[in-house]
């Protein structure tokens, strides 16, 4: 079977899945394609080339389900949690763009086309919806990257100096040990945002009622 680009990050992805993106050589790509390692360059011209087409890749491969008719405080946290099944589906590719690929959200892909869509039905003015989305995308991100690297798993054990273990009570120190429900913790970081916005909106409207 002839190589083609796709076929590439295809079996790139396959690879880091697997064991890491740091563990993908163009080598081993080869390998896995059956190919000589000399002919991948006529297709991508380096590692990083593969890792940003793997990404765009799994990118466009997004998919969320549609609710016109719901609120669209509603449509977030869908969205969001689509979003969140995809990066822990994979966590290797994922972590890597969200920390060294800052273009890995593109205007075209249907992440960013939907949530600019949804901020825009929840009343934000067209000249700040970009400006929105991208805040809402940034808590995101940085949740999903602590959740991926395990951050998110220790900061949530650390408690404050002087704090007294007894205070929450006879299973706080299991609940501690554990670690986080991260299911909880990310619908906190959605109410979060959604009130933040909520709250937004209405100081919009009740400014705009006020110099009526």
């Amino acid at each position: 079977m002839p190589l083609t680009e796709a076929g590439i990050y295809a079996a790139a992805l396959r690879l880091i899945d697997e064991d890491g993106v740091e563990a993908l050589t163009m080598r081993k790509l080869a390998t896995e394609l059956d190919a000589n390692p000399m002919s991948l360059y006529h297709h991508v011209p380096n590692k990083e080339a593969v890792l940003r087409g793997v990404t765009r890749m799994v990118g466009a491969r997004f998919r969320t389900v549609t609710l016109e008719d719901a609120p669209w405080q509603e449509r977030i946290r869908l969205l969001a949690t689509d979003f969140r099944t995809l990066a822990h589906r994979h966590p290797e590719l994922m972590a890597y763009s969200f920390s060294h690929q800052p273009d890995f959200i593109q205007p075209d892909d249907p992440f960013w086309t939907a949530l600019t869509a949804i901020v825009e039905a929840a009343g934000v003015p067209r000249s700040e919806v970009s400006e929105i989305a991208a805040l809402m995308v940034a808590v995101v991100i940085g949740v999903l990257a602590a959740e991926l690297n395990g951050s998110l798993r220790q900061w949530s054990t650390l408690r404050p100096p002087g704090f007294d273990e007894g205070e929450d009570g006879p299973d706080a120190a299991e609940t501690v040990a554990e670690g986080p429900d991260q299911d909880h913790m990310f619908r906190l970081v959605l109410d979060t945002l959604i009130t933040g916005l909520e709250g937004r909106l209405t100081g919009d409207r009740d400014g705009r009622d006020a110099g009526l």
